[in-house]
């Protein structure tokens, strides 16, 4: 699934494509995207509009249009943009074309196998905020994630700190990728009780946390399965996993052989000399 990289990836591509031109023309051609909202009414909202910005939060894409009209897009598990898409490219659930500029591409497509992708419409900047109120937490990137902001987040928590570090309700943009790869460089094992984890523990995951998210960024995103940027080369952070998706290969650190495990019904990846597995406790 896109993580907070894979989207940053595709906002840092489309921003000096798409910035200051309009949305000449949106074709919604699978009314699931933007469910409940009629596919009539999201395009009469967007359609026309000059395209102010492109931001994001967490794994969220934002279009934010002129007369504050904000479209919200959740690229999901498998959804992918792509510049002027070939005519035989499947998958295609929305399409859009952009007012004309110079040497620039004019055509977008979102394409998505599976189906899971959103477009949401916010009208008005409070109603952007409303909308990711409740939903997300500070992202581990932001300089106000600090050390102080996590040891709260994790403070008297049972919960084991994997489910914990993907709650987008606790803190932004971080999957199942970056999730094993962060706790691996703190040392941290992923079934440890969030509430167990304190002083120096706090910093070096807050620290790791920041170094990996940064890391994907730089190399594109992780193209594991369907993610490739809007130029449709794929990203290169899966050459840099020390866990994920290495279940039999020694770890890179102490070379004890790196494991697979369940944790909240995801498939993880934790070695457990690095990152000791915790007691049970009597």
């Amino acid at each position: 699934m896109p993580e907070l990289p894979e989207v940053e990836t595709v906002r840092r591509q489309l921003a000096p494509i798409c910035e200051g031109r309009r949305l000449r023309r949106v074709a919604v051609l699978d009314p699931r995207w933007c469910a409940p909202l009629a596919p009539a009414e999201l395009v009469d909202a967007v359609q026309g509009r000059r395209i102010e910005g492109l931001s994001r939060r967490g794994k969220y894409l934002i279009w934010d249009l002129s007369g504050e009209v904000h479209l919200i897009q959740h690229l999901r598990m498998t959804g992918t943009i792509l510049l002027d898409p070939s005519p035989e490219q499947r998958h295609v659930r929305v399409t859009i074309e952009l007012s004309r500029r110079a040497g620039m591409p004019a055509d977008l497509a979102f394409v998505d196998p599976r189906r899971f992708g959103t477009g949401q419409l916010a009208l008005g900047d409070a109603a952007l905020e409303a909308f990711f109120a409740d939903r997300l937490g500070l992202e581990p990137i932001d300089p106000r994630f600090t050390t102080e902001y996590l040891a709260g987040v994790l403070r008297g928590r049972r919960t084991a700190i994997k489910p914990l570090l993907l709650d987008q309700r606790r803190l932004a943009g971080v999957g199942n990728i970056y999730a094993d790869e962060a706790l691996h460089g703190a040392g941290i094992h992923p079934l440890r009780p969030a509430r167990q984890i304190r002083g120096a523990q706090v910093e070096r995951l807050r620290a790791s946390l920041a170094t990996v998210l940064e890391a994907g960024i730089e190399s594109r995103g992780a193209s594991i399965d369907d993610f490739r940027g809007v130029d449709g080369v794929y990203g290169s952070f899966q050459d840099r996993f020390r866990v994920h998706l290495r279940a039999g290969e020694p770890c890179e650190t102490c070379g004890r052989e790196i494991v697979k495990i369940t944790v909240a019904g995801r498939g993880t990846y934790v070695c457990e000399r690095c990152q000791p597995r915790p007691r049970r406790r009597r």
